[in-house]
């Protein structure tokens, strides 16, 4: 039962991560800049998760040495958030979301390139993989063909994440409480956007009764439940699956991308997004697969000696 549960919880995480776009383009369409958006998406954030954290019982209490770390951190999550919606403008919320899914590999690089980190020759397969599959998404189609300016910035949307990633495991704040650390995150990222908007005078409010229902459910469902159900999932079935299941996120965003806003899906980009996520569930599933190709050689290896 709790591993049963633990995959609706990893598959409700990736659902709801992918809903960004259903609540973001309507917004977008009505005239808010993506500064605003994103403004009241971790503002009401903050108060949610905070309401959860005080009903828990939960303490707010961190040290003045977390303070740096948070702002760092916060850094990397506002230009990953700013990236991803920016994409929106150039291509299909799905190419977008799956472009943005890529971020595992830039993990990977990272820890390499900064941290030395040993990689495997399956990593460096998943990376070619992801080359393969962005190229794919690249490439002029008869359709509407995103624009490399637009691969750019959503490839910069990953690499940021991915810096989140990697900043949270390699710094003090690692054993933190996860909703702790993703409530402060959601503080100092909100304190960031409030002082981009107040560059320009200020967030802009919203247009209707309806874009605020929108804000409120950007705010609840892709970025405090899928939280909270990212924490119930690796409880019950571990980080491996709990990542697999995100393949999920980009597939929904597809899904919205084109029921929801006609927007136009090719053969090309199918194969694309099908060679991304093969990319990224190599590089998920390489301790595993690299343990069960080193037990097969074991077994095979006496019978040739």
């Amino acid at each position: 039962m709790g591993r049963f549960k633990g995959v609706l919880y990893g598959m409700a995480t990736s659902v709801t991560f992918g809903l960004i776009p259903l609540f973001t383009l309507p917004l977008i369409g009505k005239g808010m800049d993506y500064d605003s958006i994103l403004f009241y998406r971790f503002l009401f954030a903050s108060a949610a998760l905070g309401l959860v954290m005080l009903i828990k019982g939960e303490s707010f209490r961190i040290e003045w040495k977390d303070l740096p770390v948070f702002m760092l951190l916060s850094v990397f999550y506002t230009f990953s958030s700013l990236f991803l919606l920016c994409g929106y403008g150039y291509m299909g919320a799905g190419v977008a979301t799956t472009l943005h899914f890529t971020y595992p590999v830039f993990v990977s690089l990272l820890m390499f390139i900064i941290f030395r980190e040993k990689t495997l020759w399956l990593t460096w397969l998943a990376i070619a993989l992801a080359v393969c599959g962005v190229a794919l998404l690249s490439l002029p189609s008869s359709g509407i063909s995103p624009e490399a300016a637009g691969i750019v910035i959503v490839l910069l949307s990953a690499v940021a994440y991915a810096s989140y990633i990697v900043g949270v495991n390699k710094s003090r704040v690692r054993s933190m409480n996860s909703r702790k650390l993703a409530f402060y995150v959601f503080v100092f990222t909100t304190v960031i956007f409030a002082v981009k908007n107040s560059i320009s005078g200020g967030p802009q409010l919203p247009p209707d009764p309806q874009s605020v229902g929108s804000l409120v459910l950007l705010a609840v469902l892709p970025t405090v439940v899928s939280n909270i159900t990212l924490v119930l999932a690796v409880q019950n079935i571990g980080g491996t699956l709990t990542s697999v299941l995100g393949a999920l996120e980009p597939l929904t965003a597809v899904c919205i991308g084109v029921l929801a806003f006609g927007e136009e899906f090719t053969f090309r980009e199918g194969a694309g997004i099908f060679v991304i996520l093969a990319a990224v569930t190599v590089i998920i599933l390489t301790n595993s697969i690299q343990g069960t190709i080193n037990k097969v050689f074991r077994k095979i290896r006496p019978r040739h000696a």
